[in-house]
This record gives structure tokens, C-alpha cells and sequence, in this order.
């Protein structure tokens, strides 16, 4: 053999050689897995395609099944919550989010390469210098300049002279040389080679991040998170190992706390007037970064349903809330994402709750209108299904999550329309359904408590949307939710004449509660006494005397229909009539009546109905009473404002001044309001005693 070239002397003797032969093999193994792991999951997707095909869900949603393609086809046959969610009434947009979905997995199309050779995937991160290029071509000069020693390698290792570029750095892989030397080597044996993460290492990192926002070392870092993220799962190819519980929680708060600052320093997004967010503009670092940020972005979704610290959780849904400008374009991440966020939402303590629906609101504060119609509809399917049922337990949760998606509802009145419409639509379907076939389960869908809750968050809605206050102090101008009060007042006063019978009561007052808040926020009248005076005649004029019992004092608050037991006896007519005067009461005080010039006019009805009840009831001597006390206050305050407008000069027909009247009436002052803040701070402290009592303190309840 010739003497060989001074460059290829110079190669072996720098231990390249051997080091480009262990790379190659570690390559090969490489690989191997990944084409093995993309058989599988191609697989899995060809299959989700033919599923996909025959579902008429454009959201991909599969809790909610047999959803008619339009409204009025085979109503009878379709569920409560079928028609609650309504998800069919969006099938115009089918198209239109196909395509989304469509582009989104071209976005998403490597994740599966990322989650085995993150290290290669991202080595653009860092700027690593591509040393496998320089091989290559030295690979090739070498059978020019020295033509026996590339006669050598065919002979020796001709596999060396198949070097592919794209294989990963030497330097990259130093830390597993070990572990893909031979295809048979078991998991334990792999793990037990992989190097160890350390508070050491973690401080290095740290210190690269604050001090020159490194890239490389974020790079470093959120494939360290990766390894923590899936240390326990055997399909992985890790590359570091952790042996120690601090060291993994410093690993994850670092990876969650650091990795937000360093992607706002490099590549910052845009937050407008309004409060929503830009996705940051296209640039050669944000898309160097992009498969990075989305790797680490799927990582923390898959960490979320692992985590038990509550501390910890709350950290992940705050800070990962941080990352979605960066990864909003993929639509699979963001609706994994937002299905994991709604599930601890529905489930969770409160300040995991709050915190799950504060990333919600960030998520729904983004420019893309098909992404906050998707927050929109996820969060109320979340809603409707979490009240099938309500219990003292379960009402303060499901408070919360009312309140909460109300918010979200009102930070856009223009996207909220359409599905406030689509909604309450199909709440009037439901009552349509039952006025016409009049059946038992006709009747079910619409007196259950997935329909009571479904009115009263509406109300919550319109109520904070077209509140006369706010709208007020915006200049008059009228909200784009207003004209849906209307129809949701009818649907509501309609299901409460669809059964009249006493075991519905309850029913009855939930909505007339719904409305109560209407009222006052929009100060629209809301014709209440008509559904709420029959309960107090009916009760009181009862025939027979009421069945004395044991049974405790039924909650209105948690039940829609009264039990069986409880028909005709004076406890349960106690609590009906207690709940309505007091109902009754409110809606005397609020401000479109009690603040009306007209309302010694309006209360004649009122007066009449009540005295005639009172002339006829002999049996129930103390809710008698409740009466009694309600409607000489109304007089009270009639003949209170028969003197306030004693000087007045003008007639009904001058609106602007009747208004400008009305607007200077102090309700707190008149006897009415006085008596509502007595009634008010009874009923809170009776409320306090209760919870007291349901957790085990010691506390009396008196009558």
C-alpha cells in the first residue's frame, strides 16, 4: 500500500476516524427507531382518518354522538345534551376548519421525529457547526489525493464512506456513545449509561439563561425537560436520566419559569390596544425556533395530567399560558391544550380552577377568530356537561364556572353572538318539543338541571354584557348581545308555564332567579308576578291541612323537583312560600319597577291578589304572616312615592323628564329597600350557619 496523504494521516490520527464510526453506528440505531416509531403512527393516523370520515363533528369531540345534521331532523330522538351543546349548527364551517386542521398537521407533520432525536431536530437552535458536512467532503477528496487509502476503507469499513450528513453531531451524541453500540442492549442497561442531570448542570444552565439568554443552553435544557417529562415511559429515547425528586422539580420550575423570558427576548410577540395577542412575526430565529418551541410546548401538556403538587400545576398552566402566541399556528397542540385546561377546569380545586381558566382567557384573547370560536364552544360544552347534577357540594364549583366562562363570554360581544344565539335556540327546541308532544320525557328536557343552568348563565351573560351601568359609562352605546334578551326571556317564562304542579315549584324559582338578575343589570322589565303570585295562592289556600313531618326543610337551591315525600306537608310549604315572597320582594325592589314613576299604579294587581290569598288562607298562620309583612311594606312604599312625585309638573308623555325622575329615586331610603337589607343580612347569616353546620362546626340553627 502507497504512502498515505498527509490530510488523511492527520484524520485517523486525530481520532475522528473512530469517533465518525461510532457516530455512523449510533446513526444507523437512530434511525431504525424513528422508522419504526413513524410505522406506528402512521398506522394510528390512517386509522383516525377513516374515523374521522364518518363523523360529522368538525371539532373532533366524541362525547357528544348523534347530533342531526340540521336543526329541525329528528329533534325527538336527540338527547338533552345534544341539543344543549348544539354542536351541529356550525356545519357551514366544516370546510373551513378541515383546512385549518389541515395546515396545522403540515405544522405539526415532525413531531413524532422531534420526540425521538430532539438533539437533531434542534441543532439549528444553537448554530452548531455542521461537522458531518466536512466529513463528506473530506470523504470524498480522499479518493483524489490519496486513492490507497480510500482503497483501504472499501476494504476495511466501507459503510464509512456511506456517511450521510444529515446523521447527528459528534459532538452532540458524546453523552450516549454507550447506549447504541449494540441492538439488542436492554432498557436498564441503556438507562443506567445515559448521564445523570445534576444541581450543578441546572446552575450552568440557569446562569446562561439570565446572564446572555442563551439559545444553546435553553436548547440544553427543554431536552433535559423532555427526558423528565417521559422518564417513565419505555418507548422514549432519552438522553439524560434523573435519580433524585429535587432535582426533577428544579428541572421542571426551571424549564417553565426560563423558557417564556428567553422566547420573549428573541423572538417577542405583539399585545394590542384591546388586550389580544399577535403571533410574533415570521423570521429566520422564530422559525429555527418553532420546532422547539412546539416539542416543549407538547411536553408540558403531556406533564400536566402527571403533576399532584397543586403549587407545582398551577406554575405549569401560568407559564404555559405564556408560550401559546408562539404555538397557536398548530391547532392539534392548542386543542390538546385546551381540552387538558377545560378538564381541570370542571374538576380541579378552585385555585387550580382559576388558574386553568385564566390560560383559557389567554388562549381566547388571541387575533385568530377560528381559535376564540373554538374556546368558546369547548367551554360551554365543558359547562353543560358539569351540571347534570347539583348538589351543597357541587353549586359553589359550579358558581365558579358560571361566572368564569361568563367573563369569557363577554371579552368579545361580536364572536359571543353567534353562539349565544346557536344556544338559546335550542333551548327553545327543547320547549317547543315539549308544549307539542306534552310526554314524561318531553318534559325531562327541559326540567332538568342542565336546561335551569343553561338559562341562568345566559342571563349571566346578557346581564354583564348589556348592564345599563357599563353601557352608561361607555357613552349609551347599546351592546351586540341585546337583541337576545328578548328571546331568552320568552324561552325562560315559557318553561316555567310548561308545568304548573306544586312538585315544579322549585323549578320555577330557579328561573325566576335568572330573571331577577336580568332585570336588575339591564333594568328590562321582566313580567315575573304572574308565574310567582300562583305559588303563594296555591300553597296558602291549599285545601286540607298541611301533613305535619319530620323531614328536613327542602334546599331550593339544590333541587328542581321535589320529592314525593315532601308533597303537602308544612315544611315543604313553609319553604315555598318563604322563598317566593322573598323573590317577590326583589323584584318589587329592582330598579325598572320600585323606580318607576308609575309604580303605586303597578302594584294594584299585586295588592289584590295578595289580600284575597290572605282572606282565604286559615291553616298557615306563620307564612301568612310573611305575606302579610310583604305587602304592607309594598303599601309603604307605594304612598312613599306617591309623595316624591307630589311636585312634579310634567305628564307620562315627557319621557326625557320621567327618566331624568326615575334616575334620582333612591330605592335603599324607601320602606320596601329597608326591608330587603334586613331580609338580606337574615338570609346571608342563616346561609353561614348552614355551611358552618355541613362542615361539622358547632353551630345552632334556630328557627
Amino acid at each position: 500500500m502507497g504512502k498515505a496523504a498527509k490530510s488523511s494521516r492527520k484524520f485517523a490520527a486525530s481520532g475522528k476516524l473512530k469517533q465518525a464510526i461510532q457516530s455512523r453506528k449510533k446513526h444507523q440505531q437512530m434511525q431504525k427507531k424513528i422508522k419504526g416509531r413513524r410505522g406506528a403512527h402512521g398506522k394510528g393516523k390512517q386509522q383516525a382518518v377513516t374515523e374521522e370520515d364518518g363523523s360529522d363533528d368538525d371539532d373532533g369531540e366524541k362525547d357528544v354522538k348523534g347530533v342531526p345534521k340540521k336543526a329541525g331532523k329528528d329533534v325527538k330522538k336527540m338527547t338533552v345534551e345534544d341539543l344543549l351543546g348544539a354542536e351541529f349548527m356550525d356545519e357551514d364551517n366544516d370546510a373551513e376548519e378541515d383546512e385549518d386542521d389541515a395546515a396545522a398537521d403540515e405544522l405539526s407533520m415532525d413531531e413524532d421525529e422531534e420526540d425521538l432525536a430532539d438533539d437533531q431536530s434542534f441543532a439549528s437552535v444553537d448554530d452548531l457547526e455542521d461537522q458531518g458536512t466536512s466529513h463528506m467532503l473530506e470523504l470524498a477528496q480522499l479518493a483524489e489525493k490519496d486513492p490507497e487509502f480510500y482503497k483501504y476503507l472499501q476494504e476495511n469499513d466501507r459503510e464509512l464512506l456511506e456517511f450521510n450528513a444529515t446523521q447527528g453531531s459528534p459532538d452532540e451524541m458524546d453523552d450516549e456513545d454507550d447506549v447504541m453500540d449494540e441492538d439488542n442492549e436492554d432498557a436498564e442497561a441503556e438507562a443506567e449509561e445515559l448521564p445523570i442531570i445534576t444541581t450543578d448542570i441546572l446552575k450552568t444552565w440557569q446562569k446562561a439563561l439570565l446572564e446572555h439568554r442563551s439559545l444553546r443552553a435553553l436548547r440544553k435544557l427543554l431536552i433535559a425537560f423532555r427526558s423528565a417529562v417521559h422518564m417513565n415511559e419505555d418507548d422514549q429515547v432519552l438522553l439524560w436520566r434523573i435519580d433524585n425528586a429535587t432535582v426533577y422539580a428544579k428541572l421542571v420550575t426551571t424549564s417553565l419559569r426560563y423558557t417564556p423570558i428567553v422566547l420573549a427576548y428573541h423572538v417577542p410577540y405583539k399585545t394590542l390596544s384591546n388586550g389580544k395577542f399577535k403571533q410574533p412575526t415570521q423570521s429566520a430565529k422564530l422559525k429555527a425556533l418553532q420546532k422547539l418551541t412546539l416539542s416543549y410546548f407538547n411536553n408540558v401538556v403531556h406533564l400536566i395530567p402527571q403533576l399532584t403538587d397543586s403549587e407545582m400545576l398551577r406554575l405549569a398552566l401560568t407559564e404555559s399560558a405564556k408560550i401559546l402566541p408562539y404555538v397557536v399556528s398548530s391547532r392539534k397542540a392548542v386543542k390538546t391544550y385546551l381540552k387538558k385546561c377545560l378538564e381541570l377546569w370542571s374538576t380541579g380545586e378552585d385555585d387550580i380552577r382559576i388558574a386553568a381558566f385564566l390560560a383559557i382567557r389567554h388562549l381566547a384573547s388571541s387575533t385568530e377568530d377560528s381559535i376564540v370560536d373554538l374556546v368558546l364552544k369547548s367551554t360551554y360544552l365543558s359547562l353543560v356537561r358539569a351540571c347534570k347534577s347539583t348538589s351543597t357540594y357541587r353549586l359553589p364549583s359550579l358558581t365558579l364556572m358560571k361566572n368564569s366562562a361568563c367573563e369569557l363570554f363577554c371579552v368579545d360581544h361580536g364572536a359571543t353572538y353567534p353562539h349565544a344565539f346557536g344556544y338559546i335556540r335550542q333551548l327553545a327546541i327543547l320547549l317547543r318539543g315539549g308544549m307539542k308532544t306534552k310526554t314524561k320525557e318531553a318534559y325531562k328536557q327541559v326540567y332538568n338541571w342542565q336546561y335551569a343552568h343553561c338559562v341562568d348563565f345566559w342571563a349571566l351573560v346578557l346581564g354583564r354584557a348589556c348592564d345599563a351601568q357599563a353601557q352608561a359609562k361607555q357613552g349609551g352605546q347599546e351592546s351586540e348581545l341585546m337583541p337576545l334578551i328578548y328571546p331568552l326571556v320568552q324561552v325562560s317564562l315559557g318553561a316555567i308555564k310548561l308545568i304548573s304542579n306544586s312538585r315544579s315549584y322549585p323549578f320555577h324559582l330557579h328561573i325566576a332567579r335568572s330573571m331577577l338578575h336580568l332585570t336588575r343589570h339591564t333594568r328590562t322589565y321582566v313580567p315575573l308576578t304572574p308565574y310567582l303570585l300562583p305559588i303563594i295562592t296555591s300553597t296558602l289556600t291549599a285545601s286540607g291541612k298541611p301533613k305535619s313531618s319530620t323531614l328536613r326543610p327542602l334546599d331550593m337551591e339544590t333541587h328542581i323537583r321535589a320529592p314525593a315525600q315532601y308533597v303537602k306537608t308544612r315544611v315543604y310549604a313553609a319553604g315555598l312560600v318563604e322563598e317566593t315572597v322573598f323573590i317577590l320582594a326583589e323584584w318589587l325592589g329592582s330598579g325598572p319597577v320600585h323606580g318607576s314613576v308609575a309604580f303605586p299604579e303597578l302594584i294594584v294587581p299585586i295588592v289584590v291578589t295578595l289580600r284575597r290569598t290572605l282572606k282565604n288562607s286559615k291553616e298557615l298562620g306563620k307564612e301568612a304572616g310573611m305575606v302579610k309583612g310583604l305587602l304592607e311594606r309594598v303599601e309603604d312604599c307605594a304612598k312613599w312615592i306617591d309623595q316624591s312625585r307630589a311636585g312634579i309638573n310634567f305628564g307620562p308623555g315627557k319621557m326625557g323628564e320621567v327618566e331624568q325622575w326615575e334616575a334620582h329615586v333612591k330605592i335603599e331610603e324607601s320602606p320596601l329597600g329597608k326591608y330587603l337589607k334586613v331580609q338580606r343580612k337574615s338570609r346571608e347569616k342563616r346561609k353561614r350557619m348552614i355551611d358552618k353546620a355541613n362542615k361539622g362546626e358547632d353551630e345552632i340553627l334556630e328557627d
